[in-house]
């Protein structure tokens, strides 16, 4: 029983300590950003207590509220893709409309119309076949790095190959469909497979089965240290929002997509830009893989300048052993929390631990070896080659590439020391001493961040293994990266 106590006040430790700081940091929009309502402190928390399961078990949402919703999301649908230059997808959405007054699907066709006959000019300076050859000069170095360096080869190949396809001039390989006319195959890879979130679902159920949550379950108190390194996500997220109020670069949404690349989870980042920046989706996702293929190089030096050598040559005591009990119990756990506390993590959440349980239950072994290799292996190809197609020189090579490959530095920096600098803290204020360098596997680089930490560790004391005690924090940051994606989604989606 007591150990089931402690998985309960884990499991509502990473939700509900997550959701607090959470929220308190995204709703607060830096001074001059432009911003249709000024949410306050007390408004997010109510707009998230209203988006809890435990409310909407009591409040279903009435009609008028679907409508509204359904009315704002379709707004947000077509300025977007009016903004992109997709005229024909924005004359799409306003024709597939339905339950909408006639009234605003006027003054879109309106819009729209106007915007087309103004010309759409892509924010790009460069002649656009320079811009395309460039990008294909882009593609190849990301095969270079992903072959010769061995930079996260898995997603950064295709995507380079599809940054290749889709800049190739006149081919249409990720056009969208026109009259008479057919979309580029990669087109159908984007739409079907990540502007509906399936991808980055079924990869993030493949991780679940490859997850080991019994560290985690062993040293509850390192989930701690996973919250505190997806600190960095809301420090990029208020710099986003400045540089939107400063520069008009980044909206709401934007600030929110690029924060979440601090988390250093691929999956998550391609997740939450595919819902609330499509435009940017491929500069996070280059991002987020390039930080997370640099992790052995970004991480020590930080490391080593906010420890002692005395603090990294801390030996930990060895784990106690996990039932398999508690290994089945902590997912199904986990899920009723999200649903109750969180439910727009819960495709996240669901499918990391759905493929979790598969894993642990060990009956369905079959079914987890296909989630853990062949499935998530050709989701992987079908993925990169649609990220890559949203490399497009005229969505690529601007201003606000270089934002979002500035901020996605300082957010992976900056929860690498978030999770450092709380370890200390809690060395301060407990009896046992935990090594103040698995905080910074906190990132959900996994498992690379806990090797980093361990590599770390070594050097100061060669005999302090950390490699275990790392995965800890390193599989609970890839439930905060979830949560801290879904408190975003639920804010500003």
């Amino acid at each position: 029983m007591k150990k089931f106590i402690t998985m309960g006040l884990l499991a509502a430790a990473v939700f509900g300590g997550a959701v607090q700081v959470q929220a308190e940091e995204a709703c607060c929009p830096a001074e001059g950003v432009k911003t249709k309502k000024s949410v306050s402190i007390a408004e997010g928390f109510q707009k998230l207590g209203r988006e809890t399961g435990i409310y909407r078990f009591f409040n279903p949402p009435t009609k008028e509220e679907k409508a509204a919703s359904y009315q704002v999301a379709l707004v947000k649908t077509v300025e977007a893709e009016t903004s992109a230059g997709h005229f024909h997808g924005a004359m799409n959405q306003i024709h597939k409309a339905h339950g909408v007054e006639q009234s605003l699907l006027d003054q879109l066709t309106q819009q729209v119309e106007a915007a087309e006959a103004a010309g759409y000019e892509p924010p790009l300076s460069l002649p656009p076949g320079l811009g395309q050859f460039m990008m294909i000069l882009i593609g190849l170095l990301l095969i270079y790095l992903a072959i010769a360096k061995g930079f996260e080869p898995l997603l950064l190949l295709p995507i380079g190959f599809g940054a290749i396809l889709t800049n190739i001039p006149m081919a249409g390989i990720s056009a969208g469909p026109m009259p008479g006319q057919p979309a580029g195959f990669l087109y159908y890879f984007y739409t079907v497979g990540v502007e509906s979130g399936v991808f980055p679902l079924l990869i993030f159920m493949g991780v679940g089965a490859m997850t080991d949550f019994g560290p985690l379950l062993a040293n509850p108190k390192t989930a701690l240290l996973g919250a505190a390194a997806q600190f960095g996500i809301f420090i990029a997220l208020l710099g986003a929002m400045a540089l939107g109020g400063m520069f008009d670069m980044f909206t709401m949404q934007d600030a929110a997509a690029i924060g979440i690349i601090g988390g250093a989870d691929g999956p998550t980042a391609i997740f939450l830009a595919s819902r609330l920046s499509p435009n940017l989706l491929g500069a996070i996702a280059v991002a987020a893989y390039s930080y997370m293929a640099l992790v052995p190089i970004i991480q020590p030096p930080i490391m080593r300048a906010l420890t002692t050598k005395e603090e990294r040559s801390i030996v930990m005591k060895q784990l106690r052993h996990v039932s398999k009990t508690e290994k089945i119990v902590f997912p199904l756990l986990v899920l009723v929390l999200c649903l109750l506390l969180l439910p727009s993590a819960t495709p996240l959440i669901g499918m990391l631990m759905l493929g979790n349980l598969m894993k642990e239950s060990a009956v369905v072994d079959r079914l987890s070896e296909t989630a853990q290799n062949s499935l998530i292996n050709i989701v992987t190809i079908m993925l990169g080659l649609a990220v890559g197609s949203k490399l497009a020189a005229e969505k690529f090579l601007n201003v606000q590439t270089l934002g979002v490959l500035a901020l996605g530095l300082g957010a992976f920096v900056i929860g690498t020391a978030s999770g450092l600098l709380l370890a200390k803290l809690m060395n301060k204020c407990s009896k046992e001493q935990i090594n103040p360098l698995i905080g910074s596997a906190g990132v959900s680089a996994v498992p690379m961040a806990a090797r980093v930490s361990n590599k770390v560790g070594l050097e100061a004391n060669p005999q302090n293994f950390l490699l275990m005690h790392a995965m800890g924090p390193n599989v609970a940051g890839v439930i905060g990266s979830a949560v801290a994606a879904g408190v975003l989604l639920a804010l500003v989606g």
